[in-house]
């Protein structure tokens, strides 16, 4: 996954103190660096003798075109003084990516009355001229280069333009029709394509079964490495050396599936024909093909897998997902819940060393495949997007591991704020038994990415809508004194 290109439009205006807006230009850019994310940033530096978006026309179009080129996928707009409002609202109409708003605290006055910079004034103005423009925009309270609500609302919409980014770019490889049993897992490919820009490309199991055959039969340093790992870190006593092998292959054809089509995700219908045709279940390879980052969702499910891909995205690719039924409640904890599913959770997410690769449990051929073991546990999120009657929302809750009772397949218990609260939700809807989660809070992330996508809604069950929300302006957080120089 290539990095995300962050436009750097640093702005100022002709009737404030050009001197302390190109100060505040360098330290801005200084602070944003210190935080640590792997981003590549695109600023204005060589397009005029100051780096910085100021008050003429040509300028917007120079900065548009350049932002263009270099294919940035969000702008930043610090405004260093009052700033120039027109332009940046040109500036981001012509670029439609996630933009950002924001600018440093104003320091007193000096002592003869005059005051440099007024920038909270300026975004004030910018504001009304982005409205004016259609333009949807993210702002972060104006704060201290050093205040810390500034680099949580930074960090929070990089990973929101993270989320819009691969989301407007999704194809998913979908490896068969639905189980016909599954009503639950139908979807609107049409609709996805129309409304999102969703592109689904489906293979026939057919299509992985010969694919899977051919890798089989041969030893390239692909097929060997999977086998190796599958032999590495898992027990695999309870199935031979074939079936370690035909499951590694299905994972390198699943793979090579995705690379051919340029597919982020996988759906694939995995039961109970491929087990017929190829004598394997797919949840291992799915497993694998996830710690990769490749999610792969179970029960051709393209809903899950277009969550999968902004949950791991929000969490800006630093770790794995996981596709989970949510099945039944604790038996002794009432906002307990168990997350499980039949063994495709992410092999790294494993609470032992070795867990087992087994053959199936539930269906009678008990086809060899399925990683089991529990899964670790801690805070992470819950998350689906779904939508019916041409509707789409994004439910978003927190949870956190728990102790429970143990049981088959790869599974983790969860505790929740409220679980009535999430049970009636998920039962009237628009959503199903199938959820995605990951160990991170990536809550506030995908909150601010539904701002970019038209026509899907957040739908916060915990924490609510007015707690994200005060957390992205910093309520929470204790306000630092005024400095009395530039940091």
């Amino acid at each position: 996954m290539k990095k995300l290109k962050l436009g750097y439009a640093p702005t100022r205006r002709f009737t404030f103190s050009a001197e302390d807006a190109f100060k505040y230009k360098v330290e801005i850019r200084k602070q944003i660096e210190s935080f640590g994310m792997d981003i590549d940033i695109v600023d204005l530096e060589g397009l005029n003798e100051e780096g910085l978006l100021y008050d003429d026309h040509i300028n917007a179009e120079q900065i548009a075109r350049h932002f263009k080129k270099e294919e940035v996928d969000a702008v930043f707009f610090p405004h260093c003084n009052f700033g120039t409002e027109d332009t940046v609202a040109r500036v981001a109409k012509e670029l439609g990516k996630p933009a950002l708003l924001w600018g440093p605290r104003d320091e007193a006055p000096l002592a003869d009355g005059m005051r440099l910079r007024d920038t909270q004034c300026g975004i004030f103005a910018t504001g009304k001229v982005l409205r004016r423009f259609n333009v949807p925009f993210t702002y972060i309270t104006n704060s201290w280069v050093t205040d810390p609500v500034f680099e949580r609302g930074f960090t929070n919409f990089v990973a929101a333009a993270n989320v819009v980014r691969q989301f407007k770019s999704l194809r998913i490889l979908q490896i068969g029709p639905r189980p016909a049993s599954f009503w639950t897992m139908m979807c609107n490919e049409g609709e996805l394509l129309e409304r999102f820009g969703i592109e689904i490309h489906p293979i026939t199991l057919v299509d992985i079964q010969l694919r899977t055959r051919k890798i089989a039969s041969g030893n390239s340093a692909e097929l060997l490495e999977t086998v190796d790992y599958i032999k590495a870190k898992l027990d695999y006593s309870e199935v031979t050396e074939d079936d370690v092998k035909r499951i590694a292959a299905l994972k390198v054809a699943m793979k090579s599936f995705a690379r051919e089509t340029g597919s982020s995700a996988i759906a694939i219908q995995c039961w109970s024909s491929l087990q017929e045709a190829m004598s394997i279940m797919p949840c291992l390879a799915n497993a694998i093909l996830t710690d990769e980052q490749i999610p792969v969702t179970c029960e051709t499910d393209i809903h899950g897998a277009i969550t999968s891909i902004m949950v791991q995205a929000a969490a800006m690719n630093e770790q794995p997902t996981f596709f989970a039924d949510i099945t039944v409640r604790h038996p002794e904890n009432d906002n307990g819940e168990l997350l499980f599913h039949c063994g495709n959770f992410p092999v790294s997410m494993s609470v032992e060393d070795k867990p087992k690769l087994r053959k199936h449990f539930l269906f009678d051929d008990h086809a060899p495949g399925t990683h089991e073991g529990q899964v670790k546990g801690g805070d992470m999120t819950i998350a689906r997007f779904d939508g019916d009657h041409g509707e789409y929302s994004m439910f978003l809750g927190k949870a956190r591991g728990i102790e429970g009772p143990y049981t088959r397949g790869s599974y983790v218990w969860v505790e929740v704020n409220d679980w009535p609260l999430w049970e009636e939700k998920l039962v009237k809807g628009p959503y199903v038994h199938h959820s995605v989660g990951i160990h991170a809070n990536v809550i506030p992330a995908i909150y601010e990415a539904c701002n970019y996508i038209p026509g899907l809604t957040p739908d916060p069950v915990d924490p609510t809508e007015q707690e994200i929300q005060r957390w992205l302006r910093g309520s929470d957080l204790a306000r630092s004194s005024r400095p009395n120089v530039l940091i």
